[in-house]
């Protein structure tokens, strides 16, 4: 079983399960013209690793939108099980981040302890052995100092995802995790979302690899403006399912 960095500097595995989170009946939107997202309602189970696919713009990013709380339903309601929206583990899409921040890798991976440690309190040596040791876990211990401007894409999601490690959030939500990065990193980072899962964590991808879908999630949503289908991910990602999805979306559009 993989472990979490603790901020401690050791390794340590989650002590609580992740949350069920249930969604109901949820109209999401932008403001202006149709919503994006209709009457969609889901339940992921606690300790679920579920990937979310569907066409483009189907609305798969914004439901993580909503999940996070950037975005409130225009009808519906959300459920996260009791959890703190400031607790959970998000990953945005790579275009959403500012990448001319003058910042250091070790600086932003050292951003999933603010929740522990408050956004003012000083990294001390436990705390800093804890990012050194989430960086280590996923190959870029050597890249500690390097601005993170200077960054591959590949590097740069590696980064993301040390910086959720040390979060050691119980529900952690993906947005494309696999985009634009080579296949040797998409393998070293699957590991980590499994080791996630496998310590009870609540997991959510979007997604647009099927093939990728089919080999590593367990359960999946399809979703074309609405729900198309839920479950396990061999009875949703099927060619009549599918067919479903490519027309509610062209219907959508």
């Amino acid at each position: 079983m993989m472990m979490s960095p603790a901020a401690g500097g050791r390794l340590s595995p989650i002590s609580v399960p992740g949350p069920q989170v249930v969604c109901t009946d949820l109209t999401l939107g932008y403001g202006s013209g149709r919503p994006a997202v209709e009457g969609v309602s889901l339940t992921l189970a606690s300790g679920s690793l579920t990937a979310i696919a569907g066409p483009n713009g189907a609305g798969k990013s914004t439901l993580l939108k909503a999940l996070t709380g950037q975005l409130t339903p225009e009808a519906g309601r959300i459920d996260l099980g009791g959890l703190d929206r400031r607790a959970l583990g998000y990953l945005p899409q790579q275009t959403e981040i500012d990448r001319s921040f003058p910042i250091c890798v070790a600086e932003m991976a050292a951003m999933g302890l603010w929740q522990r440690l408050g956004p003012f309190r000083a990294i001390g040596r436990r705390q800093g052995a804890a990012v050194l040791q989430a960086l280590a876990t996923v190959g870029i211990a050597d890249l500690a100092d390097r601005p993170i401007a200077a960054l591959s894409g590949g590097q740069m999601q590696r980064l993301l995802f040390a910086r959720l490690l040390l979060q050691d959030a119980r529900l952690i939500l993906l947005d494309e995790p696999f985009a634009a990065i080579d296949e040797a990193t998409a393998a070293e980072l699957i590991g980590v979302i499994r080791g996630w899962h496998e310590e009870g964590r609540t997991v959510l991808a979007v997604l647009h690899d099927l093939d990728a879908i089919r080999a590593h999630f367990p359960d999946c949503l399809l979703i074309a403006g609405r729900m198309i289908a839920a479950g396990p991910t061999h009875r949703v990602l099927t060619a009549e399912t599918l067919g479903r999805a490519r027309l509610a979306q062209a219907r959508h559009s």
